[in-house]
């Protein structure tokens, strides 16, 4: 009786056990609970709760698994993965997470697997829904899963803005402000809220919410406000796409949804986290090794009107000049220089070193865009015709703007563009458009996506300069911690027009313009500098942004608060670059430690007096490996190595 009585207490305890999974360092713990027939999880972060119990489940047009299920058992293993991408915040990851599969019954029958992956920062989750006899598909028509954070906790976020609104009717395309240490229980604008979510618990915790690996097989989400500090995963709004299609997503069996991810703890694992790219992988093998790299751009100076053939030349004269790889000729090229000519263009290019992007417009039925060339990338006979000639010319890259929300055909639209052009050899990159979601490991002509309030409504308004420096410091944190990021500026023009005279006036320094080049990750980089920045800008700015990479292979997080400062580091082969800008009303003064130069090294530090003027000097790291450091309102600092 004895020996029974200790075999049941031990398979008691194996039965707990399945049910807590632990990151390989014990800092998260996720415990997997069902209750009445629902599942429900919890995150905690050093013993603290992070996410509280939150539901799970998902509903189907051939069942609802969000309730009434038992579970049938859970099977646990490490995963490990060693990875390289040239064009993340890291080029090699080594990662390491504990994997729970939880199996789930309804009325007998194996309906859906939960499957969650914790690692030293992060906690992921998707669902597998199994057949059900002879049904081999499904529709998708919600999720239940929800994120439920601790009382107190304050929210970083980006509301969601209603369809066919904004330019031409085309919203949403992730392009509102952030609102900063706000109160929860709010739900944006009425439509929730855009990935990626940030969050600061009372106990000083922080937890980004996101989610990876959405293809053509799936819809793009949101996050929706269910009351108080319940978050919910939302699907795409019904007018998105002018109304055409529907909300949900249709998938074969057995078929897996996106991974949702949480990443907890201080911000540095926000910064530093790569769980979009962990838990993914590559669709399709390269066509050619792809060159990223910098390149220069008329459109943000001079608009529609510098799309012209002599201005363009003009541009490819002054990417050679500054040893960039491409020039980015923006939308009526067609229009107002035209396809020989482009070619032209291209050949003079090739000559001088510099490759062409050329942009277009995606629409076919979901907006009102009116920009050229348009009904070109949604239309696959005439797409493949299109690159077809692009590869013809030596055509580099294409920037595709304009698309039409998150719903399931879309989705198939991003992915079918990224496919034709890796078989022509092209890099993509997506404007007007949704979160890249583990996309530059999918897709290896993948290069980045504009998903923010970009550089673009710094010519628009005033109110955009006023707030530069406020919303380079929520980047950092947020949109640019998933992925890549085409923000398009570094601007040492003092005013967004070609004269250099009128238009906005930019309220930054020369100094921050070079620190964002760096706080700013995406492989490829199209700088709002202009051909007079030559003779008109600083010397050793200019000299920076000749030297600046644009691929990293570390990043390390050091000091800052989303909406207030940024302090970080990036890594490129042997080279370091300390990078921070302030939008603060009074100067950053701090001590920051550099462990990343040996000691007694000699740095090269731009730094801004109070009037923003810029200079360059040379200081000596001290003994500890520190150096005491300000930063004035508006105003940037970079540190390297002399």
């Amino acid at each position: 009786m004895k020996k029974i009585t200790v075999l049941l207490m031990a398979l008691m305890c194996l039965a707990v056990k399945a049910n807590v999974i632990k990151s390989p360092d014990g800092h998260i713990q996720v415990t997997l609970d069902i209750r009445d027939g629902q599942p429900f999880y919890q995150v905690n972060y050093d013993g603290k709760i992070v996410i509280g119990e939150s539901p799970l489940g998902i509903i189907t047009n051939i069942g609802d698994f969000r309730q009434g299920l038992t579970l049938k058992g859970v099977t646990e293993k490490e995963v490990k993965d060693s990875y390289d991408v040239r064009n993340i915040k890291q080029s090699h990851i080594d990662y390491v997470a504990n994997e729970a599969i939880a199996s789930y019954e309804q009325d007998g029958k194996s309906v859906m697997d939960i499957t969650f992956r914790v690692s030293n920062r992060d906690v992921a989750f998707r669902y597998t829904i199994q057949p059900q006899k002879n049904r081999l598909v499904c529709v998708v028509e919600n999720e239940m899963s929800s994120f439920v954070l601790p009382n107190g906790s304050t929210t970083f976020l980006c509301p969601q803005s209603k369809p066919m609104g904004g330019f031409a009717r085309t919203s949403p395309s992730y392009e509102t402000s952030y609102t900063c240490d706000d109160e929860m229980g709010k739900n944006g604008w009425g439509e929730g809220y855009s990935f990626p979510c940030l969050f600061k618990t009372t106990d000083q915790n922080w937890v980004l919410i996101s989610e990876t690996g959405t293809d053509g097989n799936y819809v793009g989400c949101r996050l929706l406000n269910e009351g108080a500090g319940c978050y919910r995963i939302g699907f795409p709004q019904q007018g998105e796409m002018n109304g055409a299609g529907t909300t949900t997503a249709s998938m074969a069996l057995p078929g897996n949804t996106p991974w949702r991810t949480i990443t907890v703890g201080p911000l540095a694992n926000i910064v530093e986290t790569t769980v979009a790219f962990d838990l993914v992988q590559q669709k399709y093998k390269p066509s050619r090794e792809y060159i990223y790299g910098k390149g220069s751009w008329s459109w943000i100076i001079g608009m529609d009107g510098s799309c012209n053939f002599d201005e363009q030349k003009r541009y490819i004269d002054f990417s050679a000049a500054m040893g960039y790889q491409s020039v980015l000729i923006d939308a009526f090229w067609d229009r107002q220089i035209g396809y020989e000519k482009i070619a032209e263009l291209a050949r003079y290019g090739k000559e001088k070193g510099v490759g062409l992007f050329l942009w277009y417009n995606s629409n076919g039925s979901w907006n009102d865009a009116p920009q050229t060339p348009i009904g070109k990338m949604n239309n696959a006979r005439i797409r493949r015709e299109e690159m077809k000639w692009m590869q013809s010319c030596g055509i580099c890259g294409i920037k595709v703007d304009f698309f039409g929300g998150d719903k399931q055909p879309m989705m198939q639209l991003y992915e079918d563009i990224l496919a034709d052009a890796n078989d022509f050899g092209l890099l993509v990159i997506f404007h007007g458009c949704t979160l890249p979601r583990g996309w530059e490991r999918m897709y290896p002509n993948y290069a980045a996506s504009e998903a923010v309030l970009a550089s673009e409504n710094l010519h628009f308004g005033q109110g955009a300069c006023d707030a530069e420096a406020r919303n380079a410091t929520i980047h950092t944190f947020v949109r640019n911690t998933v992925g890549s990021m085409d923000f398009g500026g570094s601007a040492l023009n003092k005013h967004y027009s070609s004269d250099n005279r009128r238009g906005t006036l930019r309220k930054t320094s020369d100094v921050y313009a070079l620190a964002t080049a760096v706080l700013f990750q995406s492989a490829v980089q199209h700088f709002a500098l202009a051909p007079n920045n030559l003779t008109d800008a600083p010397d050793w700015a200019i000299d920076f942004m000749k030297r600046v990479p644009t691929t990293w292979d570390e990043v390390k997080f050091i000091d800052g608060y989303p909406g207030k400062y940024v302090i970080l580091a990036r890594r490129s082969g042997d080279k370091w670059y300390v990078a921070g800008v302030n939008a603060e009303s009074q100067p950053l003064k701090e001590t920051i430690s550099l462990p990343m130069f040996t000691k007694g090294t000699s740095l090269q530090v731009y730094a801004d007096d109070a009037q923003l003027n810029g200079s360059v000097k040379t200081v000596k790291q001290n003994k500890k490996q520190q150096i005491t450091v300000t930063i004035p309102c508006n105003g940037g600092l970079l540190i390297t190595a002399q």
